[in-house]
């Protein structure tokens, strides 16, 4: 062992999840079936393009409108 070696060192915050783990092993399955069920979807490629085809650029000022001619 050398003499410069410090002892391991771990944060309260990986204690406290290394815990958590160990008291609830069904932990991680849980967090996957809930990113699954709102974030891990097929997309449909037609209907992206579509979507993104259909945009409106937006106005470099947002707030302005077109300049409105008197008369109209």
């Amino acid at each position: 062992m050398s003499i410069f070696r410090r002892p391991d060192y771990t944060s309260e915050a990986t204690q406290f999840i290394d815990q958590l783990k160990a008291d609830k092993p069904t932990l991680e399955a849980e967090q996957r079936a809930g990113r699954a069920l709102l974030w891990d979807k097929n997309l449909n490629r037609a209907d992206q393009a579509d979507y993104l085809d259909a945009r409106v650029p937006q106005q470099a000022y947002v707030y302005g409108t077109s300049p409105k001619i008197s008369g109209e």
